[in-house]
């Protein structure tokens, strides 16, 4: 297969926004860097298919990390999902989408990995800030260990999205993948939002299948320093972690570091029922004293509010100390003990509207997760 190459071409405003968010300027200068991110990813949006990032770009709450196995989030994107090396020579390839704004071209990754066993190494970012997450270093919840994470087997967990045969990340735990050195992200009690699809029939009780914003040190740095979706039916009120309505979950929740939360009390969340689909949309929204959690079937039907409200009362949660790194199946300190699937998931800048979350989960399901006939993406 020939080499291929990623272009990023991005205007003369993007290159400001990009450098100053890396220069991890205060909060005026991080939102007159959002704004600049806003029109650069205005400027590379397309007026055909629009993915969830388009969504977030129009409603003015631009995505600062955009990242799949499955397919682009941009309708623009014509660029790598994610990374595999094989067993065999450790030699390497980058799995591409199909077309602009298409599927993972899953056959190239067959060709590749053929008669041997490969895993996902990195998952690209979509947006143009190049948040690429990679295996993760050793963190402190096994420090002693000096171990890093594993990647996840690439060939594990196959599905059908769209008439096109396709790879999800399955997390069996001790996986898990990492950026300290993320830019853009909530920092403080800087609001933003996020999502991610999951699959709604495998999950644990153990810490933590995450997705989100992180500590930047892979320790555990107190309650208020990291803010994440957590998928999965763990709930012990006695060591901090809140329980949804009914009984076994699987519940939609938040890792905010020290604690897993259904809503703002460790009392059962009455409003947090579980979700229970082949496929599920989960969601995250934070803001200065303030939270979201909503979920959904990723196949159907409405996406749920299943808490919005304050923070929890709990000394250190209020306000946040978020530090903006990026972590996917782990918890902020390494904690990789949870299993969960990965198919996409995006974070922005922002507390987004009903309007716009509802927009995003109609863009997921309209996507075709488990359909085998074709719908011309």
């Amino acid at each position: 297969m020939a080499a291929r190459t990623l272009l990023l071409l991005i205007p003369l405003a993007g290159v400001f926004a990009v450098d100053q968010l890396k220069k991890g300027c205060p909060a005026e200068g991080r939102h007159s860097s959002a704004r600049a991110l806003l029109q650069m990813q205005t400027a590379q949006s397309q007026a055909g298919f629009q993915g969830p990032c388009d969504i977030y770009n129009a409603a003015g709450t631009p995505c600062v990390a955009a990242h799949s196995v499955v397919r682009a989030l941009y309708g623009s994107y014509a660029g790598p999902l994610y990374v595999v090396q094989r067993d065999s020579d450790s030699a390497s390839i980058a799995i591409y989408v199909l077309r602009p704004g298409g599927f993972a071209d899953s056959a190239a990754q067959d060709a590749f990995c053929e008669g041997t066993n490969c895993v996902i190494q990195k998952i690209f970012d979509q947006s143009p800030l190049g948040n690429h997450v990679d295996t993760a270093p050793a963190g402190g919840a096994i420090l002693e260990a000096r171990q890093p994470d594993s990647g996840v087997n690439a060939s594990k967990h196959d599905l059908w999205i769209a008439g096109h045969r396709v790879y999800g990340a399955y997390f069996e735990g001790q996986m898990g993948y990492r950026n300290n050195t993320a830019v853009g992200l909530a920092q403080g009690d800087d609001p933003e939002s996020m999502y991610m699809v999951t699959s709604g029939t495998h999950y644990n009780d153990f810490c933590c299948f995450d997705y989100g914003n992180a500590e930047r040190d892979g320790l555990d740095d107190g309650r208020g320093t990291m803010e994440a979706i957590y998928w999965g039916n763990g709930s012990s009120p006695a060591t901090g972690w809140g329980k949804g309505a009914g009984e076994g979950g699987p519940w939609v929740k938040t890792d905010l570091e020290n604690g897993l939360w259904a809503g703002k009390d460790l009392d059962v969340t009455e409003t947090n029922t579980p979700i229970r689909a082949e496929f599920v949309t989960a969601m995250l929204k934070g803001k200065a004293g303030g939270m979201a959690l909503k979920g959904g079937d990723a196949q159907a039907g409405p996406l749920k509010t299943l808490f919005e409200g304050s923070r929890p009362e709990t000394e250190g949660y209020s306000p946040m100390r978020k530090q903006g790194a990026i972590i996917m199946g782990i918890g902020g300190d390494n904690s990789n003990w949870g299993v969960g699937t990965f198919y996409e998931g995006a974070i922005t800048v922002g507390y987004t509207s009903d309007t716009t979350d509802d927009a995003v989960h109609a863009n997921i399901v309209a996507a075709g997760y488990g359909r085998k006939e074709i719908l011309g993406m």
